[in-house]
């Protein structure tokens, strides 16, 4: 059965197994609306990775990005992610492509359901007008953001 985390504790991420046996996976009931991811940049940037796996080659984590109105926030990726806007609006920019060349600014006026990849190198911009929350896949470990 897997793990099922309550609000107030933070979910683990599934084992690998030595034995052979596939590893159970995690459940994280009402994550969407439960889980508050913390403050990371501004007073307005929150992230929070909910599941992450223990695989040393090539790690996953996933998780909430909620932005506040407020501060734009610019992220530069060491990792590749992909990212589906759940609720609200975000103005993103990318501002640097991978190699770190400035790029055409084109600023993505995403809504719900849109979903992004950014790759390794880039540089984005964040913005909101009324706040947005975001589910993100990233190729990297847990608390590498």
């Amino acid at each position: 059965m897997g793990s099922i985390p309550t609000p107030a504790e933070e979910p683990t991420a599934p084992s690998t197994s030595t034995d052979g046996k596939v590893p159970q996976f995690s459940y994280y009931a009402n994550a969407q609306s439960d889980f508050k991811p913390p403050l990371i940049a501004n007073d307005n940037a929150f992230l929070g990775d909910v599941f992450s796996s223990d695989n040393p080659t090539s790690p996953i984590t996933a998780g909430f990005y909620r932005l506040l109105p407020g501060p734009e926030l610019i992220y530069t990726y060491t990792y590749d992610e992909m990212k589906i806007l759940l609720e609200g609006d975000m103005q993103i920019t990318q501002l640097k492509d991978a190699e770190g060349a400035d790029v055409v600014k084109e600023e993505v006026d995403a809504k719900k359901g849109d979903t992004f990849f950014f790759p390794k190198g880039a540089v984005v911009r964040f913005r909101t007008r009324e706040g947005g929350l975001a589910w993100f896949c990233g190729q990297r470990g847990r608390g590498g953001a």
